[in-house]
């Protein structure tokens, strides 16, 4: 199809793409005498198939929802209660009845289909971020001027459902360029020498990038990409670290699928020179500091972080029945502060603040400092409910060595941290629970926590 333009898409079965969006299209126009078009579940695990899927729905103004063929059948059973699709690709749970005389949710008519991206998950109650072709390729030129491309080419290890894999083809496909998909499990054995890295951007989130590093034919040859995008999650100071010592071009991001993407980077050369924050502010978008009565703060000042963007999703599917085109501002959980340099620094979230004694102590600032004992592999700290303090600040790690003792991490934090800072409670666990994304289950270790300090 002549729509694909330059663009180049390099893995196996890639020469089908234009036959299998046609296919795809072709399918839809059936549903041409429907007063509405169909809504489409794509949950295709093979990544030629989900390309062709997304690009003929979009081509034929189908509300689409892309979705994790992973998810659990109570997690489906979620979905099609909330969506009620009419037509389904790729997903194993075909078997679930769908109630279609259920209300059918209206979406807003633009000029482009809505576009269902999932946020959330195992967690918590997925949800889908309305977004539309406008929203998305906004972010698309925002990436461009920012790190002033033409083209890009992306090396995506990331799920094509996900923001992050999603936005990688968008950036390839609007401007021409070529997108290499692997399996991230498979990189061990891939070709390296077929891809010229220095002309490719590729997307990580921390725990595969700690994975890279443990291998050292693949830290050789991520240190030879233009740019190594690092999201999805915290990064901890031993894994950037050592990417700075291999010269790995790391940009730092800070985005949600909210925004599609991120809104904020922090460029390779300033992470080699020894920064480490969020970065600037892309060109399409705006980042405010607020306090809890939304008054906008100076310079340096720690309050909530606002975000105003052409990128932003129109809300949450299913939109309002009286839905007008939305103010495009979205307030976030996170905390953070803007330095006089223009850089977006993170201090944590408001859920995940833990309030103890009366003082206010963001995970963040903790699990840094513990890191940085070069004690532990992994840590992440939580409150946990407490008669005198109120929370207690509880750390559940994972030893580097089993003959660390707490009082050897303590006494090297002492002149690190405040005291009301250190952690109460100690639990050592064997690995903390992550998603694929890399984002820690906060749910499953208050759990952890309560069970172990009862």
């Amino acid at each position: 199809m002549e729509f694909l333009g330059n663009f180049t898409l390099v893995c196996d079965r890639s020469d089908q793409l234009a036959q299998l969006t046609e296919q795809f299209y072709l399918e839809l126009t059936q549903f041409s005498d429907w007063q509405t078009p169909p809504k489409i579940i794509l949950a295709e695990r093979e990544p030629v198939r989900f390309l062709a899927g997304f690009l003929a729905a979009v081509s034929a103004k189908c509300p689409i929802f892309l979705c994790n063929p992973n998810w659990a059948k109570q997690e489906w059973e979620q979905v099609f209660d909330l969506v009620q699709p009419d037509i389904i690709w790729g997903t194993s749970y075909k078997e679930l009845v769908i109630d279609n005389n259920k209300t059918n949710y209206q979406l807003p008519i633009t000029n482009y289909p809505p576009i269902m991206v999932p946020t959330g998950g195992s967690s918590g109650k997925i949800k889908f971020a309305v977004h539309t072709w406008e929203t998305l390729t906004a972010s698309v030129r925002g990436f461009t001027e920012y790190f002033q491309l033409e083209k890009v080419n992306s090396f995506c290890v990331l799920p094509l459902y996900h923001v992050s894999g999603l936005m990688q083809f968008l950036r390839c496909f609007t401007t021409g360029g070529k997108l290499v998909i692997s399996a991230f499990k498979k990189l061990a054995d891939y070709q390296l020498n077929q891809l010229e890295a220095g002309e490719f951007f590729i997307s990580l989130v921390p725990t595969q990038l700690q994975s890279l590093l443990q291998n050292s034919d693949l830290t050789t040859w991520l240190s030879q990409f233009q740019t190594v995008l690092l999201g999805g999650a915290p990064a901890w100071d031993e894994i950037l670290e050592k990417a700075r010592y291999y010269q790995i071009r790391l940009a730092l991001t800070y985005g949600m699928t909210e925004t599609a993407s991120q809104i904020a980077a922090l460029k390779p050369d300033d992470f080699i020179n020894g920064k480490v924050n969020s970065g600037q502010i892309l060109p399409h978008a705006k980042v405010l500091i607020c306090n809890d009565k939304g008054d906008i703060l100076n310079t340096n000042q720690t309050g909530n972080i606002t975000i105003q963007a052409e990128s932003l999703a129109l809300g949450y599917y299913p939109l309002a029945a009286n839905h007008q085109p939305p103010v495009p501002t979205f307030s976030t959980d996170d905390i953070g502060f803007i330095d006089n340099k223009g850089y977006l620094n993170i201090v944590g979230r408001n859920s995940d603040k833990i309030i103890t004694g009366g003082e206010n102590v963001y995970p963040p600032e903790i699990e840094s400092a513990i890191k940085a004992t070069a004690m532990v592999s992994d840590v992440c700290v939580v409150g946990i409910p407490d008669q005198y303090w109120g929370q207690a600040v509880t750390a559940i790690y994972v030893p580097k060595n089993l003959d660390y003792s707490i009082a050897e991490i303590q006494n090297l934090l002492k002149d690190k941290l405040s005291k009301f800072k250190l952690p109460k409670h100690w639990i050592p666990v064997e690995k903390l629970p992550r998603n694929s994304q890399g984002k820690i289950n906060r749910q499953q270790l208050q759990e952890i926590a309560l069970y172990h300090i009862r």
